[in-house]
């Protein structure tokens, strides 16, 4: 029993000490506002905070003055941010229940005194009238919220009332601090000195009265010498209640700062409705009106003066619009501006900004009403400051006309091509001299002059220009949109050129030239290539004039590699559009490889020697076969149609590549030489050869073979995919080429071509429908029914009179068949024994079914029939 109670008192103490850990840590977070710079915001629960503020609110301080209390004590900027975010957070959620004493409840979720970055609204849409009315956006924008800053020192014309922190610093002979709060009296009591009144005062004055109390126990700070001195700050200010009434979107009680102004009163009320004035917003203190508001003059002039400081009490009222006219036009700021009765058309247009460049400004029209009907009345320029405004006027005003008084041009073969004005008395050779003159390519028999008629219609006038500059022939005088072209003589003609292809570096069309040779045309196209020919240059010229029948003239011409013109060509010149044709010397061969791989002494790569080589001379220079080489295996890789080597300008630039590389890999400066060496192989690599040079594969009837095996597979389906390989694999007879050279066996060799020789082979390899594919060791006693069974068998989808033996040459042979007896391949080293599979037949279906029965059925009665 007395176990019992001790273990009772235990957990009772355990409880007690776990509550008073928790109040501990409560009071710790809800601890005097004066440690608020120590409190870390993210560590503080909801409940937590809501003692915070409640500590504040009892010290008397609103919610902004908390906060400027934070940064006042050193709480960094970061916390204080936190701070104000989740106490708006806490306000948004409705802990507190307030009722229209907060921004955050009667403002729609506004809250005036967030700084930019942590403002957050959802877009707010418009109506077209809105996004007329000059003004309207101001206190609507989610980037503009007019907080005020209070982190500046105190203006000294700031007006003291009760809540205000005094901070009163003695310093000098003297040295003292006091911490003071003007109570409700409007008193603060000041130890030693008593209460002073210091409500209405301004900090100015405040700071007089109070240096005369507290030099009642400082003699220093008075006399004409003194030497103790005093300063006056406000610590915490504090708030104010302010109502707004009239045309606002949410009229109301606000508690805001006291360095709070109109502007920041009308953004906390959401704004001015599109039916309150901006103009005649008034302010009432102590139920008069104090001030007059013009938000216009800020908008326009930039001017704040009316945007007073408010007080305790002040009423802020925003009547209905009285006057409101809508303009439109090119002006810089269309929509609807509200106007007072004293002002006229020109002020209207300054609150514009007034005209854009391309508005006609001496004539503005209004659509305006009368007691029965619209009516409208034209304002020229020089009315526009007498003429007032009326509520619900519409102004318009037009553009310029899109059109010159005065305009000619000139275009062509002129030094100065382009548009003049129109002078009196100006004729075809003035406006000649003005565009600078004529260049010497032009054609001076013949311009034209285009005229514009009264009727927009337009008027060819023929120009003698070469007769009117001479004054052999009169001017003729311009009128307004004229336009004179002269044209160029080769505007009149067909542009000249020349082509040049075939066995050359830069090929293409070039501009043709007077006196232009064939070297010189040879030297711009970048010269000969290595494989040119040096004579047998042909170049095929256009005939004119000839009925004949005959569609060139063809020449031929010798050149040396020096661009020289050889014989008695060699003061040969091209005429416009000659093809000049650079053949390949007949001689000149390209370096053509093969390889061979496998056993033989010497694998690698070999350079084709003669057209005619042949297998037998490849193996030879080889080294022939080794001893382990098993020729029957031999087999021969050639390119076929499908394959696409390198052109020789593309092999050219991978071995140019290859150059520079090899320079820049070179661990030092490269020298003068070298460096022009490698901008001369940039060049070279760029540029592009004629002719044969950028062929790729072979002949054209390897592409047209090409075509059409890949038209046969696109249009059957059955055809197998293989036949679009890019090499072939030839079958041959090793051991034949090597004891006949030279025979039908012994094949010319072609580039890329492989001779493959393997070693001896020992396997034999079984595929497809067999019981057990299998790879079995070669026994030249066994046939091909012993290795199948090797394999475990043929299968039942097996099409054995269809199988057949791949070698390892690449040779193939197949089952063949006489009566009744199948006569089966072969069997070698390295052989490959392939059984076909059996297509499958597709079920009888019903309705294939339901059809046989339906035929025999009637057959039945049709027979039956017949016998009765």
């Amino acid at each position: 029993m007395n176990k019992n109670n001790n273990n009772q008192i235990s957990v009772l103490r355990l409880l007690f000490t776990g509550l008073f850990l928790v109040v501990l840590a409560i009071s710790s977070y809800g601890q005097s506002v004066a440690d608020i710079q120590n409190i870390k915001v993210d560590e503080l629960s909801d409940a937590q905070l809501e003692q915070l503020l409640k500590r504040a609110e009892t010290s008397g301080m609103s919610e902004q003055q908390l906060e400027a209390m934070a940064r006042e004590r050193g709480m960094p900027a970061i916390e204080v941010a936190k701070l104000r975010q989740r106490i708006n957070k806490l306000r948004r959620k409705g802990t507190d229940s307030q009722s229209k004493t907060t921004p955050a409840q009667n403002s729609e979720g506004r809250e005036w005194i967030q700084s930019e970055e942590e403002f957050v609204e959802e877009e707010i849409e418009f109506t077209e009238e809105e996004e007329k009315i000059f003004g309207f956006k101001l206190f609507r924008n989610k980037n503009l919220n007019f907080t005020p800053n209070l982190n500046i020192p105190t203006p000294q014309n700031y007006i003291l009332g009760a809540g205000d922190q005094l901070l009163i610093d003695i310093y000098g002979a003297s040295q003292f601090e006091y911490d003071l709060n003007i109570n409700s009296d409007g008193l603060v009591f000041i130890p030693n000195v008593g209460p002073v009144n210091l409500s209405g005062l301004t900090v100015e004055a405040a700071t007089s009265r109070l240096s005369r109390s507290l030099g009642s126990i400082y003699s220093g700070l008075g006399g004409s010498s003194p030497n103790t001195f005093m300063k006056l700050r406000v610590g915490n200010i504090r708030s104010i209640q302010v109502s707004l009434v009239g045309e606002v979107f949410t009229p109301g009680n606000y508690t805001l700062s006291s360095f709070a102004s109109v502007f920041n009163a009308l953004y906390a009320g959401g704004g001015i409705k599109s039916d309150g004035s901006f103009r005649n917003i008034r302010v009432y203190r102590n139920s008069k009106m104090i001030a007059e508001l013009d938000i216009y003059d800020f908008l326009v002039n930039g001017n704040q003066s009316s945007n007073i400081r408010l007080e305790y009490n002040d009423v802020i009222l925003i009547p209905p619009v009285e006057k409101r006219v809508e303009i439109t036009g090119p002006v810089r700021r269309e929509g609807l501006f509200e106007m007072k009765n004293d002002e006229n058309l020109q002020d209207l247009i300054k609150f514009t900004g007034g005209f854009s460049s391309n508005a006609y400004s001496n004539l503005g029209t209004v659509f305006r009403t009368t007691d029965h009907e619209f009516k409208v009345e034209n304002i020229e320029s020089q009315n526009f400051e007498n003429f007032i405004p009326k509520d619900g006027d519409k102004f318009i005003f037009g553009e310029l006309l899109d059109r010159f008084e005065n305009r000619v041009q000139i275009s062509g073969a002129l030094l100065r091509s382009g548009t003049y004005a129109l002078e009196e008395g100006m004729g075809v050779k003035d406006l000649i001299q003005k565009a600078g003159g004529l260049r010497a390519d032009a054609f001076m028999n013949r311009a034209a002059l285009y005229r514009t008629r009264e009727d927009f219609s337009l008027e060819m006038v023929t120009v003698n220009i070469s007769e009117i500059v001479k004054g052999n022939e009169d001017d003729i005088s311009l009128k307004r949109e004229d336009v004179l072209y002269i044209p160029s003589v080769y505007d009149l003609r067909e542009e000249f050129y020349v082509i040049i292809g075939g066995e050359i570096n830069r090929p293409g069309t070039y501009a043709f030239a007077e006196q232009m040779s064939v070297s010189d045309l040879v030297f711009r196209a970048g010269g000969l290539k290595e494989s040119a020919t040096s004579s047998q240059i042909e170049i095929a010229r256009r005939v004119k004039d000839d009925v004949s029948g005959k569609l060139a003239e063809i020449i031929h011409i010798d050149i040396d590699k020096d661009l020289k013109i050889l014989g008695e060509d060699k003061n040969f010149v091209l005429t416009p559009f000659d093809n000049v044709i650079v053949r390949r010397s007949s001689g000149f061969q390209r370096s053509r490889f093969v390889s061979v791989e496998g056993e033989v002494l010497f694998p690698g790569e070999f350079a084709i020697a003669h057209a005619n080589e042949r297998i037998s001379d490849l193996l030879r220079r080889a080294g022939g076969l080794n001893q382990f080489a098993y020729p029957k295996g031999a087999t021969l890789i050639r390119r076929n149609e499908f394959f696409e080597g390198p052109s020789e300008e593309e092999i050219k630039s991978t071995n140019l590549m290859e150059v520079k590389r090899n320079l820049q890999r070179i661990k030092r400066d490269t020298t003068e030489a070298e460096k022009i060496l490698l901008e001369r192989i940039d060049q070279k690599i760029e540029e592009k050869g004629g002719g044969i040079s950028n062929k790729r594969g072979g002949l054209l009837i390897d592409d047209f073979k090409k075509e059409t095996i890949e038209d046969l597979v696109s249009e059957n389906d059955t055809l197998p995919q293989e036949v679009v390989k890019t090499q072939d694999m030839i079958g041959i007879d090793l051991v034949s080429i090597v004891n006949n050279p030279g025979s039908q066996f012994d094949l010319i060799i072609q580039e890329g071509d492989v001779l493959s020789i393997p070693k001896l082979l020992q396997t034999v390899r079984m595929r497809g429908e067999v019981l057990f594919p299998t790879t079995a060791r070669y026994e030249e006693s066994n046939g091909f029914k012993s290795y199948i069974s090797r394999a475990g068998g043929f299968t039942d989808k097996s099409r054995k009179k269809r199988s057949y033996v791949v070698y390892a040459n690449g040779d193939v042979r197949r089952t063949s068949g006489f009566l009744f007896f199948r006569v089966y391949p072969k069997i070698e080293p390295g052989s490959e024994i392939i059984i076909p599979s059996r297509k499958d037949k597709e079920p009888l279906s019903i309705q294939g079914w339901l059809a046989i029965t339906t035929t025999l059925t009637t057959l039945v009665l049709v027979i039956n029939q017949l016998n009765q």
